[in-house]
């Protein structure tokens, strides 16, 4: 043997000798190039979960960006009406920190614009702008008592989305597709819609609040847009059959495979996977999206916007769609809850778009079989508050930001139905009962999802992450069925 031949390390050997042949070995289970090989492809979560049997399989997060306020559609507080105009006590107001944009007016109080219905079913009380909602709020379990720690979107959002307020972090539904993978294996686990608004909204909505921060880029949330591409770059160019495809992709896996091989980047797995996932996205995508094959009824159900694309009502329709088909976690974006002003007009408005199809998706949920391993969550980031900026008298009026307390309601997936938990204080200024932290929301769906939020980590700069953050959290058990 020669002293050059001696030189040849396991390394060189593995890179130059063996790159490709290992790496196809290797990206064997990862290339789906026929329908046998993909069924029996196993699920792409972590070994050992769900750590316990699930409520639910899947998730629909129902994102309503901007705060909507508590006092017009979940809280009455029918005693405010008594303090109308008065500076909200000292006492109550506990030196809470304010925005810049009312720290310098006086907090006027400012009663509920709305009347409330009850439903004779729970004794649930919703708002008379979500009257759909309040027929079915017999399905629903509100939490009144929910709190958070940020004050202004961004940084509420994060942390609502991903635990802390700082981005980088991966998502709640990065962290579900991390720790489940999906069921249907020619869809992503996690996707993401935006409601296209019939005005301009003013509410940026960022690509870190559905990504994977520092989870592999393969988790992060696949947008669905609305138009004629529902995926950028998916569709093949002209002249470009599916054997071509099928054929340049192999031999970029063959390359990527030996790349890998020499290198153990784990991105490059990452990689091959998303271009198979693609490929298969390729048939499976315009399926999803042709809803010629739903009925009229369907249509008239989820209201007269579920025929333009892009509405919250068509996106709620799609949501069921990809429930059906398996996929993990489903979330939906709406904007535009930000009512500084004129709330009994731009709030009546975003209810107008969100009632109806909400309250019928939990209906389509349920008379498909669906709603019972579903969990649905509504809700945004914080709340608003009891004081009206500006004239407290005028119809221009409006509330600020609230951390303080807010409501959200769930349904289906394990979840209590026609139970209302948690309490605020008579200005819905403070939780006055079981308080509810964004910690512990996040728990709870890990928990009805068969995880234990303590043990799904990832481990990041020396440090074992985890959703839930390092303070305490719980489950919060007493909503659970």
């Amino acid at each position: 043997m020669t002293d050059a031949s001696l030189e040849t390390t396991r390394r060189t050997f593995l890179a130059r000798g063996a790159g490709l042949s290992l790496g196809a070995i290797a990206l064997d289970g990862l290339l789906a190039r026929d329908a046998t090989v993909r069924a029996a492809e196993p699920p792409l979560g972590l070994p050992g979960l769900p750590h316990f049997a699930p409520r639910a399989k899947r998730v629909i997060f129902l994102t309503q960006s901007g705060g909507p306020s508590q006092l017009e559609l979940f809280d009455p507080k029918p005693g405010l009406t008594k303090w109308a105009g008065t500076e909200l006590p000292a006492s109550v107001r506990q030196g809470q920190r304010l925005t810049t944009m009312t720290s310098g007016q006086k907090q006027l109080v400012l009663p509920g614009r709305t009347k409330f219905l009850t439903c004779p079913e729970s004794g649930a009380q919703v708002g008379e702008w979500l009257p759909h909602l309040a027929q079915v709020a017999a399905k629903c379990c509100f939490i009144r008592s929910l709190h958070t720690d940020q004050i202004n979107h961004a940084p509420a959002m994060t942390q609502f989305l991903t635990g802390n307020q700082l981005p980088g972090r991966p998502s709640m539904g990065a962290w579900v597709s991390y720790g489940l993978g999906s069921e249907n294996r020619d869809l992503p686990d996690y996707l993401v819609m935006i409601s296209k608004m019939q005005r301009p909204s003013d509410q940026p909505l960022y690509d870190h609040y559905w990504g994977a921060g520092f989870l592999p880029s393969r988790y992060q949330g696949v947008k669905l847009r609305s138009a004629r591409d529902a995926v950028l770059d998916l569709r093949d160019p002209a002249g470009l059959d599916r054997a071509a495809r099928r054929g340049m992709l192999d031999g970029l896996a063959e390359l990527n495979g030996m790349r890998q091989a020499a290198t153990g980047d784990a991105e490059i797995a990452t990689r091959i996977r998303q271009y198979e996932m693609a490929y298969r996205m390729q048939a499976s995508v315009p399926d999803l999206v042709d809803v010629s094959d739903e009925a009229d009824e369907t249509f008239d159900l989820y209201g007269p916007d579920s025929r333009r694309p892009g509405s919250y009502a068509a996106n709620c329709l799609l949501a069921r769609r990809l429930a059906e088909r398996g996929v993990r976690f489903i979330q939906l974006f709406h904007p535009d809850w930000d009512h500084h002003s004129r709330l009994t007009s731009w709030c009546t408005a975003r209810c107008r778009d969100t009632d109806q199809p909400t309250a019928v998706l939990l209906v389509d949920l349920e008379r498909r079989g669906l709603l019972d391993d579903t969990l649905v969550i509504w809700g945004g980031e914080f709340g608003r508050g009891v004081a009206g900026q500006g004239d407290w008298k005028s119809p221009e009026a409006g509330r600020d930001h609230h951390p303080r307390c807010f409501t959200m309601f769930l349904a289906g997936g394990g979840v209590k139905p026609g139970l209302t938990y948690g309490a605020t204080d008579e200005f819905s200024y403070n939780v006055a009962e079981n308080p509810v932290h964004v910690r512990d929301l996040h728990a709870t769906v890990l928990h009805l999802l068969g995880i234990d939020h303590e043990r799904l980590t990832h481990r990041f700069m020396g440090l074992d992450f985890k959703l839930t953050g390092v303070e305490p959290a719980r489950v919060v058990r007493e909503i659970l069925s």
